[in-house]
């Protein structure tokens, strides 16, 4: 297929530059204003120090129970080697031979991850991973015999967040394993300190600020991004397309961010996966190429003759930059 005769010719570049905060790429109507500055000026007077107190004893805290892995599997002998490396790395594992077992354990057990087969009795992966998903938003990792690029768009547009193709070595299986986990917990940490701040924000209003303003006083400019009729709000977490709104998922949304924090810039696939995916690269090219093509079929009108996400021969992907 097309993209994937793009991803074998896309070759490595310079390391690509960090995501800018509070910046635009073009201006699509809404205010961004900068935080103010302020001069320290010196203190007039010291407070007399008081004298140290010793430190009390604390009891040491029990250490954090290991995280469960499902491994949804009907072929025992990959079920089982599955186990085995995974214990080997600390984590807990719970094993399911077909789809409604891998379903009904990821929905009444603390799961921190799934690695969910395609092809299973009673229903499929694919199937399973999306019960799932209704229920919980948990890594999954589809596995798959086959390389067909069908079933890993149909795995990755329901809602998986990677795949690996049989027969795959432990090292890659694994080093997936821990990525996904730790976009999680990333996730899961940058959500926590969102609502802290909002709530830290609501009180700040709530006690009296000056009168018609809605904003805490040196809050951080919107972060919007327009090329053309695509917007993309990173505060609200929407993308439109002249108005409509899109959904994407988690990568698909990190991904096209991350090329419209640097409009017109050209990446390469391995500078995409580590600037998406946290992590060094193994392999990239189907797992980048698979998402860009989900991204054109959502965001393009002619996804084959793409306006805004564009393929430079030789080189990498680049979000267009339109007026």
């Amino acid at each position: 297929m097309r993209d994937d005769a793009e991803s074998r010719r896309a070759v490595s570049e310079p390391p690509a530059p960090a995501t800018p905060r509070g910046s635009s790429f073009a201006n699509c109507g809404a205010a961004a204003t900068a935080s103010s500055q302020t001069t320290a000026t010196p203190s007039t007077a010291t407070a007399p120090q008081t004298p140290a107190t010793p430190p009390t004893t604390t009891a040491p805290q029990a250490s954090a129970s290991p995280r469960t892995i499902l491994v949804a599997d009907d072929d025992v002998s990959i079920a089982q080697a599955l186990e085995i490396w995974l214990r080997g790395e600390g984590y807990e594992v719970r094993l399911a031979a077909d789809g409604l077992e891998a379903v009904r354990i990821a929905s009444t057990e603390d799961v921190a991850l799934v690695i969910m087969d395609v092809m299973m009795p009673g229903i499929d992966g694919l199937s399973a991973t999306m019960r799932v998903r209704e229920q919980k938003d948990i890594p999954i990792l589809m596995l798959s015999a086959k390389s067909e690029d069908l079933d890993k768009v149909a795995g990755l547009g329901i809602g998986a967040d990677d795949y690996v193709t049989k027969p795959f070595s432990p090292i890659e299986l694994l080093a997936r394993v821990k990525a996904l986990l730790r976009r999680a917990d990333r996730a899961a940490g940058t959500a926590a300190a969102q609502a802290a701040t909002a709530g830290l924000a609501g009180k700040a209003a709530g006690a009296g600020g000056h009168e018609g303003s809605g904003k805490a006083a040196g809050t951080d400019a919107r972060r919007l991004f327009c090329s053309g009729g695509l917007e993309i709000d990173d505060d609200a977490k929407s993308v439109t397309v002249d108005g409509d709104e899109v959904r994407l998922t988690a990568t698909e949304y990190r991904i096209l961010l991350f090329l419209a924090s640097h409009a017109g810039h050209v990446f390469s696939i391995k500078q995409i996966y580590e600037a998406v995916w946290k992590e060094t690269a193994y392999h990239p090219e189907n797992t980048v190429a698979v998402h860009i093509r989900r991204i054109r079929e959502k965001i393009e009108i002619d996804p084959k003759n793409p306006r805004y996400l564009k393929v430079v021969w030789g080189i990498g992907y680049k979000l267009e930059k339109l007026p």
